[in-house]
Parts: C-alpha cells; sequence; structure tokens
C-alpha cells in the first residue's frame, strides 16, 4: 500500500504515522521512492502539498511514471511567467534511489506524462483537492 500525505502549506517531513520519519526514506528491502507535489496560486494563492512514498510492490509503476516526464524541459530554476490570473504553479519533486529531481511547471504544462504522475500522487493520498481528510475520508470538522 502506498504511504501518503498531504499538508497545506508546510514541509515538516512527517510520515503519515506522524513519527517524524522522513518520506523519502528507504521503502521496503532497501528501494526508496518517493514524491512531493506542491502547488501554488489559484484564487487564494494557497499552497497545498500532496507527498506519496509507494510501497516495494508499487516501486516500479512509481518509477515508470517518473522516468517518463521530460525533467530537462521542467527546470525548477527557470523563471516562470503566469499567464493569467488565478493560475497554478507546480513544484514535483521525486527520489529514486540515490536520484532526486525537481520541475517547476506553469499550470498549461501540467499534461501527458506531468498529470500522470500528478494525479497518481494526488489519488495516492485519496483527496483529489489536495485537503487534508479526517477519518475514513471525511472531510475533518
Amino acid at each position: 500500500m502506498t504511504e501518503a500525505t498531504t499538508q497545506p502549506d508546510h514541509d515538516d517531513r512527517r510520515d503519515a504515522s506522524g513519527t517524524g520519519a522522513d518520506p523519502s526514506g528507504p521503502a521496503q528491502d532497501g528501494v526508496t521512492v518517493a514524491v512531493t507535489v506542491t502547488r501554488t496560486g489559484g484564487f487564494a494563492g494557497l499552497p497545498r502539498t500532496w507527498r506519496a512514498r509507494p510501497d516495494t510492490a508499487e516501486a516500479p509503476h512509481w518509477i515508470a511514471l517518473i522516468d517518463e516526464c521530460p525533467w530537462d524541459a521542467a527546470d525548477p530554476t527557470r523563471p516562470i511567467v503566469p499567464s493569467g490570473a488565478d493560475i497554478f504553479m507546480w513544484r514535483v519533486d521525486a527520489r529514486c534511489g540515490d536520484a532526486a529531481r525537481a520541475a517547476a511547471l506553469a499550470d498549461p504544462e501540467v499534461q501527458g506524462p506531468w498529470r500522470e504522475l500528478i494525479d497518481t500522487v494526488r489519488a495516492a493520498t485519496g483527496t483529489s483537492t489536495g485537503r487534508p481528510t479526517g477519518r475514513k475520508g471525511q472531510p475533518p470538522r
């Protein structure tokens, strides 16, 4: 099962159990796969962060998703000029073994392999909006 968390606007590097374990740490059998997606901008400008760390059985699928993305074309240090009001900006950080990759994307660039990776990370958290969930997937009170 994929371990996933979603958090509103900070990076405390805690796993879903709240133990403080680093979510980019090794999965079972030494395979390390972790993906963090952060979305900023939009109407209220509130950042949302989704994190997923698949277990060993799911790692090959996640590695394939990560490898399909055009990382060189989405340099996280390049300036991205928003093309309109309320546009989302995305940051994707992936760790696959010892390799760490990062990408910065304007919302129109989130298509093809990027869309698939981002949607998979968001789906792994059990939410479609990035809002934290309460018990059994219900919104918090």
